[in-house]
């Protein structure tokens, strides 16, 4: 498949002391491979994307990692338009919410741009230039709770890979960074390139938007210093047994009440809402990687009948076991 040829589309990566070297290098990676693929192709043919990293300032700055990063350009001197607007995040991402060129540099080119993103919690400073206001909007699953109660004018959702609301696109922590520039690469230049880029990266060309984030395995790792910590994986290899309160707590030789106390204080959720949980990723893997009958995805998960699966995927992920199969298989 030809990609139609056209000048370079400039992509600005925004960054500031403090931020995470990942959510730079992971969305730069994904448009300079789709740059590599495209002049194995041609040699002649200008690249599809012009990539630069814009700060308040070209002073060098640490990143979290503890490397050293030059900006290509200060914010204010970025004066042509724009295709594509990212903002980096970082851990300490409220530190700089204050900076008032950063935010106001942000919401000057933000209007240059044709579309605009964030990386993890680079969706604090797109909320801080209020460029989220009335949107839905996701970030790092481990800062959700304090965006929302900052930027009550977003509509946060915490599951969420990656979502788009109009021109303005969001994504999760980290990694997920690249799963967002896959998909803005397979918009611009077709799913054929697309993989090619993937491939060479050994990433999935994509994983669906609504994907969970933050699975029960890891929400059971997490949890590691907890003394319900080995019941908990044992609970993850087995969403199909019998894992009532009751029946947990007998497993650890504690009284229901207290089990129910103790665990909702150690993992964060109750004991029902950790095991529903468990239970939907257990119906992702089977509904991503199997062809059994929704019935069966829904008996071997633990669910009691198809549209108990139907009703907790749709309330974990906004989707039902069909739509998410179909979603799933058309992004492979």
């Amino acid at each position: 498949m030809a990609v139609k040829e056209q000048a370079s589309r400039r992509v600005a990566l925004v960054v500031f002391p403090g931020v995470e070297a990942l959510d730079v290098a992971g969305p730069s990676a994904v448009f300079a491979g789709a740059n590599r693929m495209l002049a194995a192709r041609d040699p002649t043919a200008p690249l599809p994307y012009d990539i630069a990293v814009l700060a308040s300032s070209t002073t060098p700055l640490r990143t979290s990692d503890g490397l050293s990063l030059v900006p290509d350009l200060p914010l204010a001197a970025q004066r042509a338009p724009l295709d594509t607007l990212l903002v980096a995040g970082g851990p300490d991402i409220e530190s700089v919410l204050d900076e008032r060129p950063l935010v106001r540099g942000l919401a000057r080119l933000a209007g240059r741009a044709r579309r605009v993103g964030s990386v993890c919690t680079g969706s604090f400073l797109l909320a801080a230039a209020g460029l989220l206001d009335g949107r839905r909007a996701t970030t790092h699953w481990a800062y959700a709770s304090r965006f929302a109660a900052r930027f009550p004018r977003v509509r946060v959702d915490a599951d969420a890979i990656y979502i788009q609301d109009g021109d303005v696109y969001t994504s999760a922590g980290v990694s997920a960074g690249m799963d967002l520039s896959m998909a803005l690469v397979e918009a611009d230049l077709g799913r054929e390139v697309a993989l090619e880029v993937a491939r060479a990266l050994v990433v999935y060309l994509r994983r669906p938007g609504g994907q969970a984030q933050f699975s029960g395995l890891l929400a059971a790792q997490a949890a590691s210093p907890s003394p319900l910590a080995e019941l908990q994986l044992w609970m993850a290899e087995h969403p199909a047994d019998d894992l009532s309160v009751e029946a947990l707590a007998a497993r650890v030789a504690m009284s229901p009440r207290n089990f129910a106390r103790v665990f909702a204080r150690d993992a964060g959720v109750t004991p029902a809402r950790f095991v529903e949980r468990l239970r939907v990723e257990a119906a992702r893997r089977h509904l991503e990687e199997t062809d059994m009958p929704v019935k069966q995805v829904a008996s071997t998960s633990g669910f009691a009948s198809v549209e108990t699966l139907r009703i907790a995927l749709h309330r974990a992920l906004g989707i039902g076991p069909a739509a998410y199969r179909e979603r799933f298989r058309g992004s492979r």
